[in-house]
């Protein structure tokens, strides 16, 4: 008697391409579920890496100060403390591998009397003396030689950087004595000299070894402090000269009293965006907490001091992630409900073609026991290994500390792909129960999924969604889940009757072809259900309204932060000509024929006004001129400062001229007094809520006709800003400014500035967590759409068996290869195009119910009002997108139907 043979290798030989589909669709699932926390994960850290890296080294660093205690050696004993601070700091916190920096400072500076050295207004430039341990391998000497010891009462060796030296007019050699500091003139100073024995040039001024040392590079301009109207602050130069180990006993006489600090950055890049709780807990315990009295005690140092900025910074980036958070999980939660339903699908699709043969099993004496097992064998040996090379792939593409999210969302997927088969096919071996008790078990869990949406909805609707840094918001993910799961259930009800009255119709019309696709369509593809089944309806419908809400969220995104740009720069493009500087005519004239320009006009602005206010006060404020009909349309655009242009009419008759004041200012009759000019009467005739002009809280704005004021605008001299709407280009624009107003303004280069609405909103989203999350959501979009497509095909593929019987008897009657086509067409095209309908139509819902509490601040960058705008276009196109994919995919199935597998129905009963 031979053995049987062995169920899984059979199954797997007997249909390689069912399984080799089944592993690719889990390869992909599987992949996509672990790549999304890693690629969250890997976005997360990478915004917070980049936000800390803003801060500036200092800020991200634990600095340490202390007195200099008493010593033979203070720089052995600086660099013993910078030995045992890297020690028990390095313990909690991952520390910078270049190492700390440290030294000691001079309290205070002094001035150098010498009438030699440059003095801007007068005031002599002051020195402050420093040693920082390893200056020498950060520097090249161009003259003189390293600062070593000196003998006592001589002066201090130094070394000053070439750049500070020859702004000071200090040349190799020089001694000055130091006085009282201009800014502590009260406090006693002890004679006190210094030999610049040295100049150093840095290679680097942006290396981190200088950022708390500035003035070390180049000589800085100061002001002295202002201590009433008639003393104004005087400009005077600042300099910081350099040290040796020898010279460090003498920074205390120099400055009457120094301080050691060592200064240790913590490396920004170990930091993890799911550790930033733990890291905050470590800074505190280093800066107030065990680590701190540790410090302290053990040190034996004076006054010791421990603080640092960086916790402050961690807070704030929990507080960003955590605002941000609840946005990003919406797109997912669309996109994995999407892939939840196709493994549905395709365990239906597998189901109903094996029906047959398990119950031949069944029937043979097979229990459900049993066939559950071999399936869920079967199902192993393809989804398992599939499932191990998805995550393996996500795990060595995507790189990131944190594994356990990734492996959980895969071992979930996994375990769904392989229990959906052989759960579906128990359910179907079981058997249907009675039509009306299964009808009545349907309405029963229908009308549940409706209250379960209309209590989360309600909920959502009474106490809005969490607010910002609260993190991911369960409702706002569930909504429209939910939402869509009950619109797929009413289009599953609806469907029949629509589709069953179309069909009514086509009766009427001449041709059977309609009829009979709108028929079977109108009965589920012909089978014996009364209504098409609700999996691919949800599919599309799932679809249609998380891929249009996510479009919908992006659109509103640009919108916003197109919005926020436009009010904070006035209109679409601005050039300001700089301080002391206007516009010369020709730019004006040159810049209003760009290519976009709508609407542009040049702006006088005067802020050297005063306003009598009466009963003898008066106020500084800002005084606006400019064409007030386009000025009133710039106001529009940039949604602050509306008027009505008519309002600024008249003053031509010589008497007070009419004006906008801001809200901070009275209404009524006033006069204006220009700097070196007489008053000038005008009278309020109306309140602007802001002007495009002035960015900014900038005090009291005074707005005026630049038609009316035409005498006063030689005394306010050229243009100083110019306006557009519309959508000029950012490089011709720049272009232009530079070929009439120079080179552009840059750090503390004066000259022209030029901004554009379309760079300004650039720059908004250029934030890496907003950047993640805008991205995450495309995917997500991306990952909808094609999950969409999937179902599309695994809907045809299930009824295509069927549907090449019925086209093979129907050829056999006459039925030409175009009416084959078009029958296949009238039976598919109105289910997709209904769902399609149906998902846009429940995407708006989510929208009109759920967009009210949705905070878009975190992904605009700005803070704008709560709110999700209905935006027509992306909710249309993600509707017409997935109907032009479901055609396009019906097209190709109806194809291969008519050319292969009818012609297989009609060789069913040849012989060889």
């Amino acid at each position: 008697m031979n053995a049987p043979a062995p169920w899984v290798s059979t199954r797997l030989r007997t249909a390689p391409l069912a399984a080799l589909l089944t592993a690719v669709l889990v390869l992909a699932l599987v992949f996509l579920a672990a790549a999304l926390p890693r690629a969250l994960d890997r976005g997360a850290d990478g915004a917070l890496h980049g936000f800390l890296r803003g801060y500036g080294p200092v800020s991200t660093s634990v600095v340490v100060t202390s007195g200099p205690p008493a010593g033979s050696d203070p720089a052995q004993l600086l660099d013993t403390t910078a030995g045992r601070l890297t020690d028990v700091i390095g313990s909690r916190l991952p520390l910078d591998p270049a190492g700390p920096v440290y030294g000691r400072r001079a309290t205070q500076p002094r001035s150098l009397p010498d009438p030699a050295l440059d003095r801007p207004e007068g005031v002599a430039p002051e020195l402050a003396l420093l040693y920082q341990h390893g200056a020498r391998e950060h520097v090249r000497l161009t003259a003189g030689q390293w600062p070593g010891g000196a003998a006592a009462g001589e002066p201090v060796p130094v070394a000053l950087s070439e750049s500070a030296a020859a702004t000071l007019k200090v040349a190799p050699g020089a001694v000055f004595d130091g006085r009282a500091s201009v800014l502590f003139p009260n406090v006693p100073f002890a004679p006190a000299r210094v030999r610049v024995v040295g100049l150093y040039a840095v290679d680097d001024p942006a290396d981190p070894f200088w950022a708390e040392a500035g003035c070390a590079l180049k000589a800085c301009r100061n002001l002295t402090p202002s201590h009433g109207p008639g003393d104004p602050p005087m400009a005077y130069w600042y300099a910081v000269a350099l040290t040796g180990p020898e010279g460090v006993p003498q920074l205390s006489r120099w400055g009457s009293g120094a301080e050691d600090f060592w200064r240790l950055p913590v490396r920004v890049d170990a930091l993890r965006a799911d550790r930033l709780a733990q890291t905050s807990f470590a800074l505190a315990t280093v800066t107030s907490g065990p680590v701190a009295v540790e410090v302290t005690t053990g040190s034996g140092r004076p006054d010791v001091r421990i603080g640092s900025a960086l916790r402050g910074a961690i807070d704030t980036a929990r507080q960003r992630q955590a605002a941000i958070d609840s946005l990003t999980a919406v797109g997912p939660a669309g996109a994995a409900g999407v892939a939840v339903v196709v493994l549905g699908l395709a365990a239906a699709l597998g189901a109903e073609r094996r029906a047959a043969e398990l119950r031949l099993l069944r029937a043979r004496g097979a229990g459900l026991g049993g066939v559950f097992r071999r399936l869920l064998g079967e199902g192993a040996c393809t989804v398992l290994p599939a499932a191990a090379l998805g995550a393996g792939l996500a795990f060595v593409l995507l790189p990131t500390p944190r594994w356990v999210p990734a492996a959980v969302a895969a071992g979930s997927v996994a375990l769904l792909a392989l229990l959906a088969f052989p759960v579906r096919v128990v359910l179907v071996l079981r058997g249907p129960s009675g039509g009306t008790r299964s009808g009545r078990r349907r309405l029963v869990a229908e009308l549940a999924v409706l209250a379960v949406t209309a209590a989360a909805v309600a909920q959502v609707a009474r106490r809005g969604v969490a607010p910002a840094g609260a993190g991911v918001d369960p409702l706002l993910v569930a909504a429209p889940l939910l939402l869509s799961l009950t619109g797929a259930l009413l289009l599953a009800r609806l469907q029949p009757v629509l589709i069953g009255w179309l069909a009514r119709r086509a009766a009427r019309r001449p041709g059977a072809v309609g009829f009979l696709g709108l028929a079977r369509a109108a009965r589920g593809g012909g089978r014996e259900r009364a209504r098409p089944s609700v999996l691919p309806l949800l599919a599309l419908v799932l679809a249609v309204a998380c891929g249009a809400v996510g479009a919908d969220v992006l659109g509103s995104v640009a919108a916003d932060r197109l919005r926020v740009a436009r009010y904070g720069l006035g209109g679409d493009a601005s050039v300001s000509a700089g301080l002391e500087r206007a516009l010369p005519e020709a730019f004006l004239a040159a810049a209003d024929r760009l290519p976009g320009v709508e609407t542009s006009l040049p702006v006088w602005i005067e802020d050297d006004v005063t306003m009598s206010v009466g009963s003898g006060a008066s106020v500084r404020v800002n005084v606006v001129a400019a064409d007030p009909v386009r000025y009133a349309r710039l106001a529009e655009v940039a949604g602050r400062g509306r008027f009505d242009p008519a309002l600024l009419a008249g003053g031509l008759d010589g008497g007070p001229l009419p004006v906008l004041v801001s809200g901070d200012l009275p209404s009524g009759g006033f006069s204006l007094r220009l700097a070196g000019g007489d008053a000038v009467e005008v009278r309020t005739v109306g309140v602007a809520d802001g002007t495009p002009a002035v960015s900014g809280a900038n005090g009291p704005t005074v707005v005026m006709s630049s038609v009316a004021a035409a005498d006063l605008l030689p005394r306010f001299g050229g243009p100083d800003k110019w306006l557009a709407a519309g959508h000029p280009d950012d490089g011709q624009l720049r272009s232009l400014a530079e070929r009439f107003l120079g080179q552009p303004a840059s750090g503390t280069r004066p000259g022209h500035l030029v901004r554009t609405a379309a760079g300004e909103a650039a720059a908004l989203g250029s934030d890496p967590l907003q950047a993640s999350a805008v991205r995450l959501f495309w995917v997500s979009v991306g990952a909808t759409a094609l999950f969409a497509l999937l179902s599309v095909l695994l809907t045809l593929l299930r009824a295509a068996p069927e549907r090449a019987t019925v086209l093979a008897r129907l050829r056999t009657m006459g039925l030409r290869p175009r009416q084959g086509l078009a029958l296949v067409l009238a039976e598919v095209l109105p289910q997709a195009l209904v769902a399609a309908l149906g998902g846009a139509l429940t995407a708006v819902c989510c929208v009109r119910l759920l967009g009210p509490a949705v905070d878009l601040s975190p992904l605009v960058g700005s803070g704008i009002p709560t709110g999700l705008r209905l935006l027509a276009g992306p909710i249309a196109r993600q509707a017409l997108a997935l109907a032009l994919l479901a055609s396009l995919a019906v097209l190709v199935e109806a194809a291969v139907t008519a050319r292969r597998q009818i012609a297989t129905e009609l060789r069913a009963g040849d012989t060889e």
